[in-house]
């Protein structure tokens, strides 16, 4: 079985960490980052249970 030399590992890792950066930069530009307002956040905090026992 033969051997790969070096430069062969060092271009796959090369391709493989290209293929990663490349793959995750898709993922993040893909989905649509939703904005937190401050009202969503401040309607949580104004929000009580009622209790009846």
């Amino acid at each position: 079985m033969p051997q790969m030399s070096p430069i062969m590992w060092f271009t796959m890792f090369i391709l493989f960490s290209l293929t990663k950066f490349l793959f995750n930069q898709m993922m993040f530009f893909s989905f649509k980052m939703n904005k937190i307002s401050l009202n969503k956040t401040e309607s949580n905090t104004n929000y009580y249970l009622n209790w009846k026992w």
